[in-house]
């Protein structure tokens, strides 16, 4: 997500002729677009965007279930 803000900011500062990207080529600007596609291809392929999400839930079902707990007066267990 990062190399796609970069990308934009770029691609804005190229268009509207800022500073020193006045003068640079347009395949500079395209490249951090190269590498978003890149990136995301590869997330996706090595399941490595699928394996953030289930932390993600299982962290937040996590506490909920210490929250509920805390609630009813009853200690977590440490492993």
């Amino acid at each position: 997500m990062y190399l796609l803000a970069v990308g934009i900011a770029l691609l804005l500062m190229r268009y509207l002729e800022i500073g020193f990207m006045a003068g640079v080529s347009w395949w500079w600007v395209a490249v951090p677009f190269g590498l978003t596609v890149a990136w995301w291809t590869w997330a996706d392929t090595t399941g490595y965007t699928k394996r953030k999400e289930v932390e993600k839930m299982d962290r937040k079902k996590k506490e909920r279930i210490d929250k509920q707990r805390a609630a009813l007066g009853i200690r977590t267990r440490k492993r």
